[in-house]
């Protein structure tokens, strides 16, 4: 293989197959991915801005059957800390995320033995009746599948009737590494990698919105990461060509602290800021049909992501009014509206706040905050 005919091939948006990415994450310079990942980001992203959002991500539940070995968020049935979220807890949090301008909730929880559909669809009908601008980025394709088994429905059936109870878009939560290799060692109550892509499939051909994700450097190795980014591609190839599909992906380092991967395997996190960057370019060069690539400022800090606006990344997420399960791992990091802007602005961009499906949304009166759980 050739680098330069490889680099070349990706500025003209051709798929790469696998084992060229492999390639590429190898041999190429950090130098080179960045810049060819920054011009296809000019190219895609004509208007050069550095989008990000408001949003709040609350909690359903805490309870959760899947034991994934790398969260320390959920609590098994009947836990002393246990809890499902009651509809005071929401208004109060709605509220306040309007309140500081925000606009959407990330409702996501756990895999509850006893919650099936009819309970997802009446929070989210009752929310929507209470707050009709309200956006819910809600569960993700674990969820779905789990109450689809719950219910003996198919992932479209549950999708369907989600969305006119108010789901207005699908996180692309549960990703972690999609081979099944990996699933079983650290997620092994969850749905498997094909599965995840089945319910996302489901997904865009009822026009649902959905991002995707991939969580790296614990136990996958490189030909898997890439075997990741493939399948992501192939799904969104598959859309049917009008609809929403991915509008953005999402890469980040496992976050390792106290975690079980930890503490029963030694697997650490010693993702350096430089192999992150690569991986953002490289998430840019092998999904060409994939507008958005988001950098991950929660997980890699200010510095890191600021660099990853230069190699492919166009969007910088949301401040994150709340988010308790990455946190629970070890992830420091926090931004306010104007801290996130001030960020964007050094890293030599103009800051654009967006919503979900990323349409531009003027800046609100807001109280500066910070809150910390």
């Amino acid at each position: 293989m050739n680098i330069s005919e490889l680099l070349t091939r990706a500025l003209n948006f051709e798929f790469l197959s696998k084992e060229e990415g492999i390639y590429l994450y190898q041999h190429a310079s950090t130098a080179d991915l960045s810049y060819v990942a920054n011009e296809l980001r000019k190219i895609q992203v004509p208007h050069g801005k550095v989008t990000w959002q408001i949003d709040r991500n609350v909690n359903t539940t805490n309870v959760c059957i899947a034991n994934c070995k790398f969260c320390n968020f959920f609590r098994r049935p009947g836990h002393e800390d246990s809890y499902i979220t009651d509809i005071e807890t929401y208004k109060l949090k709605i509220e306040e995320t309007f309140k500081f301008g925000g606009d959407q909730l990330l409702l996501q929880g756990g895999h509850h033995p006893d919650l099936g559909l009819s309970f997802y669809a009446n929070l989210f009908s009752q929310l929507k009746e209470l707050y009709p601008d309200l956006k819910l980025h809600a569960l993700g394709p674990p969820e779905i599948a789990h109450v689809a088994k719950l219910e003996g429905l198919s992932h479209l059936e549950v999708l369907t009737q989600l969305q006119a109870a108010g789901l207005d878009s699908l996180p692309g939560a549960g990703a972690e590494i999609l081979n099944d290799r990996v699933r079983r060692l650290i997620s092994k109550g969850k749905c498997g990698g094909q599965e995840w892509l089945d319910v996302m499939r489901a997904a865009h051909q009822i026009n649902l919105p959905t991002s995707a994700t991939m969580m790296f450097g614990h136990i996958e190795t490189i030909e898997e990461r890439f075997e990741h980014l493939v399948w992501i591609r192939d799904v969104q190839a598959a859309k049917p060509v009008d609809n929403y599909g991915f509008i953005a992906f999402i890469p980040w380092p496992f976050q390792d602290d106290g975690t079980l991967l930890k503490r029963l395997r030694g697997i650490t996190n010693d993702v350096t800021s430089e192999e992150y960057i690569r991986m953002i370019a490289l998430s840019r060069i092998m999904l060409p049909n994939i507008k958005n690539i988001q950098a991950s400022w929660l997980t890699v800090g200010k510095r890191t992501a600021q660099l990853c606006l230069h190699a492919g990344a166009n969007d910088f997420g949301s401040i994150m009014i709340e988010e308790n399960v990455v946190s629970a791992a070890g992830a420091p990091h926090r931004f306010t509206s104007q801290t996130i802007q001030d960020a964007i602005t050094e890293a030599g961009f103009e800051p654009q706040l967006r919503t979900q499906k990323y349409v531009f949304r003027d800046l609100p009166v807001m109280e500066e905050q910070i809150i910390n759980y």
